[in-house]
């Protein structure tokens, strides 16, 4: 019998998709689900970014766009960081893409040679170790640290380093962990990569979405070697538009394209004509008041979590998650998820799709809810927390007891 590829084999799946799965069934069943699994905030879209598809329907041609993008479009992302960021940037640098997974796909096709070995954090998110690995790559783990921010520090790099590697990926703000890497930490792990001939990928996914610390972004390091991607998906809340772009140093330009011609030749135009719209400094401006209302869902998570069973070794300072341990001695994240959402209604993303060390017992939270729907999940996993170990933290037993009991058979 025909068997599938060896690299396709070892693509995990994401567990996180479980838990949906069986949260809408819950759902058509009649339960009040409360979704915090899934990373795609409930913000209606801004009525300029309708009127604009609508415009485009109407009015543009939707056949093929060059394959980099609409010139427009190319010319307002490379405005956008020099109004934003002060960084001055060539729109022929920047390739528009489907999505930031169509960006990460180009990155890696362009540096990566079959068996070159890239480094990716741990904890972060799964399709850069997934995606690196269908390339013919060989991935070796950043371990971060929650002590530390879950930042990857410079030095930790140059200790881990191998000698075949030939590319690093790091996320910032971070996914699952909100960190945000400071510039100088950025600029310190450009240099030590760089000194080794060495390409770095920065996914900057979640730009935008930061709270305690400065929104930069790791143009401002250089341009040899480094590769940033982006998406329209997260602070502009474009999901189903499927638009990102990737910026490629100076000369990549022409391979990046060749790529994209043929990995999937062009992004959606329809999405390319909205993503235009939305970088208007009217929907900005919304935008700004959207990540306000996620700092204050932050604070009340940050807030009213550990209380209900469940420590945070580190505040998030971006993005909109909280990496959480799991209430007492609960050692397995995925089986304790599929029983808070059986037992409390509560959808959670266990922290084995991030990675293969401490993430194993932890759990995700994404506050994609509004405020008075994270007060009723707080309240229903304390209650949950209480009634399956009892008011004794030292009462494992019964956890896992409790766990074991909701686990689905099937």
């Amino acid at each position: 019998m025909l068997e599938p590829a060896t690299r396709a084999g070892a693509v995990a799946p994401f567990q996180v998709m479980r838990i949906l799965e069986r949260a809408q069934a819950l759902e058509a069943a009649g339960r009040d689900i409360i979704h915090l699994e899934v990373g795609e905030p409930r913000f209606p879209m801004p009525a300029p970014l309708l009127e604009a598809a609508r415009s485009a329907l109407a009015s543009a041609s939707m056949g093929y766009t060059p394959s980099p993008g609409l010139p427009a479009l190319r010319q307002a992302i490379a405005g956008y960081y020099s109004h934003r960021y002060g960084v001055d940037l060539d729109p022929a640098r920047v390739i528009v893409t489907p999505g930031g997974s169509g960006a990460l796909q180009l990155a890696l096709a362009a540096v990566l040679e079959v068996g070159d070995g890239v480094m990716v954090t741990d904890p972060g998110y799964p399709c850069h170790r997934h995606m690196a690995a269908l390339t013919g790559a060989v991935v070796h783990a950043l371990e971060l640290d929650a002590s530390k921010g879950w930042c990857p520090s410079a030095s930790a790099l140059a200790a881990q380093w191998r000698p075949e590697i030939r590319a690093l990926m790091v996320t910032t703000p971070g996914n699952p962990t909100g960190a945000v890497i400071e510039p100088a930490s950025m600029t310190a792990l450009y240099a030590t990569v760089r000194k080794r001939g060495a390409a770095l990928i920065v996914d900057e996914t979640y730009q935008g979405l930061v709270y305690d610390a400065q929104d930069a972004t790791a143009l401002a390091c250089g341009e040899d070697g480094l590769f940033v991607v982006n998406s329209f998906s997260k602070y502009f809340g474009l999901t189903g538009w499927r638009v990102g772009w990737l910026v490629v140093p100076p000369g990549w330009s022409a391979v990046a394209e060749r790529l994209a011609q043929n990995l999937y030749l062009a992004a959606p135009t329809l999405g390319q004509h909205v993503a235009l719209a939305a970088l208007a400094p009217e929907v900005l401006a919304r935008l700004e008041q959207r990540r306000e209302e996620l700092r204050q869902r932050r604070d009340l998570l940050v807030q009213a979590l550990p209380p209900a069973g469940f420590s945070l070794p580190a505040v998030p300072e971006g993005a909109f998650y909280l990496f959480t341990d799991l209430p007492f001695a609960a050692a397995d994240a995925l089986p304790f998820a599929e029983a808070v959402l059986e037992g409390a209604g509560v959808a959670l993303t266990p922290g084995s799709d991030f990675g293969a060390g401490a993430s194993a017992g932890m759990l995700r939270f994404a506050y994609t809810e509004p405020l008075p729907r994270l007060q009723s999940a707080v309240s229903r996993l304390r209650e949950f927390v209480q009634a399956s170990a009892g008011r004794d933290p030292t009462a494992a037993s019964a956890m896992h007891a409790t766990v074991a009991a909701w686990r689905p058979t099937s």
